[in-house]
């Protein structure tokens, strides 16, 4: 059995997830460019995985967008996403709140059609490995 460990950025919330991920979403809709403030979501799902919260449990809320079934959890002191179990039966992991590798790759970019404009070509533009001077 697989097990990832996490936590959100200032430290507070620590959790592992026991079992594999059946998807790797890379989502581009509206409401995942919102909530991330990014291009897309990079989300992990499960429907047999099990998440235990490790600390800080009771900083995570979540929240739903009313109408939708558009939901996150993230840290109340930083505001980080984590893992989201709101849809039942489905485990929902931003990848990017994983301490540990995400060996798979992405299973598929959905929701296309919303892709941010400024998304389509970056792979020409100049790389750096940290801020550039």
């Amino acid at each position: 059995m697989t097990a990832h460990s996490g936590s959100c950025l200032c430290g507070t919330v620590r959790f592992e997830v026991h079992g594999d991920f059946d998807s790797f979403y890379l989502c581009h809709c509206h409401h995942c460019q919102k909530d991330t403030g990014s291009a897309h979501a990079a989300n992990l799902f499960s429907q047999s995985a099990k998440l235990t919260w490790l600390a800080g449990a009771e900083a995570v809320t979540s929240f739903t967008l009313p109408g939708t079934r558009h939901n996150k959890s993230f840290c109340k002191l930083c505001g980080s996403a984590l893992p989201n179990t709101q849809i039942a039966g489905l485990l929902v992991v931003p990848a990017g709140c994983l301490d540990t590798e995400v060996s798979v790759l992405p299973t598929a970019h959905i929701f296309t059609s919303s892709r941010a404009v400024w998304d389509g070509e970056i792979g020409e533009i100049p790389e750096f490995e940290g801020l550039p001077e």
